[in-house]
């Protein structure tokens, strides 16, 4: 195969897979996706049936950012001619006095025209009676959140980065990358490659890729867990019947209405201990899940049942919980992106931003507020502030 290329992408996960699909489609250009595992491995963070997606975010440039990314998700259902999103109608709640503060979500999508719905306690109640709740509960509904099929759209990804010419090559883990000044060189799976602009989407491994420039961020790799239950009457939780959720509280959690199981699909978020990415297991973490039945059996009772089975996943988690999307220090034509636990409703437009750095120089998206050089990323032992 070919060893010199325009654009090399380093991981096909979920923001990889997007890279090379939108560096791809630019057309007359040559293209290497290179991944570490096989394809489609669930050793990181882009795989499972769903991911959240949604209008409702905590600061403006994140909504912006989130319309774009409905934007680059339809572009990719448009021309794999498979639907990627299925909207159900997002909820957020928790009470009043809870660690995240709903007014922060309900003054972004004001800032940005999104329409959405107050609603308290006896509205929640009466619209979904599958939740048992408090006066001291209130919640936001946005009509436009929803699911985003994961593994299908790291899928179509690919299978689209192929049909517009990119080359995809698994089970080739990185030894070295070299940036020459106007030619970088990656050694993959016992192959030297050659490209002019390359993209790191490494996930867990991304200080691995960076220690090839001298450099080290202050991240925390934490092995998360979803689990799906076999709810008495699954058909309560149809698509159509029950929204996706998010608990704006600490300890946050989230779930979604059936979807590629048997029932409903409910989790912790940033509720994972920290793992090496190499050596983690696949175990489920008992105290993780007594925590998640916990807050069933209070608040979403009718969601419980027998476990149809607890799967994991990694979060690359920064400090600040925001997202890292910028060409790494000193090399411009090197691009890289690390999604702090809650990127993949963005993998296309990171992916697509992350191939208008390297071959633009530029991007439309206001990525001003996910720089590399934000100092918390380098300091020893950062302040941390997981809750979003």
């Amino acid at each position: 195969m070919a060893r010199d290329f325009d654009y090399i992408v380093l991981g096909l996960g979920g923001i990889g897979s997007g890279a090379a699909y939108w560096l791809a489609r630019r057309g007359s250009v040559t293209v290497l996706g290179l991944e570490q595992f096989e394809l489609g491995h669930v050793r990181g963070e882009s795989q499972d049936h769903s991911r959240i997606i949604r209008l409702s975010y905590h600061a403006p440039n994140y909504v912006r950012l989130a319309k774009r990314a409905y934007e680059s998700w339809a572009t990719l259902e448009a021309e794999s001619e498979s639907q990627l999103v299925l909207k159900t109608g997002g909820l957020d709640l928790g009470p009043r006095a809870g660690a995240i503060p709903l007014q922060g979500y309900a003054d972004a999508m004001t800032a940005c025209d999104v329409p959405f719905e107050r609603l308290d306690s006896r509205e929640i109640m009466r619209r979904w009676p599958q939740f048992t709740l408090t006066d001291d509960i209130e919640g936001l509904f946005q009509a436009e959140s929803g699911i985003a099929m994961a593994a299908r759209a790291n899928d179509a990804h690919r299978k689209m980065a192929r049909a517009h010419g990119a080359v995809l090559r698994d089970n080739a883990p990185v030894e070295r990358i070299t940036d020459h000044g106007g030619e970088i060189e990656v050694s993959a799976g016992g192959t030297t490659y050659r490209c002019g602009k390359l993209v790191i989407a490494a996930g867990p491994w991304t200080n691995r890729a960076l220690a090839n420039f001298d450099i080290h961020m202050s991240l925390e790799i934490t092995k998360e867990q979803v689990t799906y239950f076999a709810a008495p009457d699954p058909s309560a939780f149809a698509p159509g019947r029950f929204p996706v959720w998010i608990w704006m509280d600490d300890p946050s959690f989230y779930g979604f209405p059936v979807f590629g199981e048997a029932g409903p699909k409910v989790a912790q978020d940033a509720g994972g201990k920290p793992v090496d990415a190499d050596t983690r297991t696949f175990e489920p973490d008992a105290e993780n899940f007594a925590r998640v039945e916990g807050f069933l059996q209070r608040y979403l009772p009718s969601a419980l049942g027998p476990v149809i089975y607890t799967k994991t996943c990694l979060y690359t988690l920064t400090p600040d919980r925001d997202f890292v999307i910028d060409t790494v220090p000193g090399h411009p034509d090197i691009s890289f992106a690390i999604g702090a636990g809650h990127a993949f409703k963005f993998a296309s437009v990171i992916g697509r931003i992350l191939g208008e750095l390297v071959a633009d120089g530029k991007t439309p998206s206001d990525i001003a507020a996910f720089g590399a050089g934000r100092e918390i990323l380098t300091m020893t032992d950062p302040p941390k502030s997981y809750m979003v």
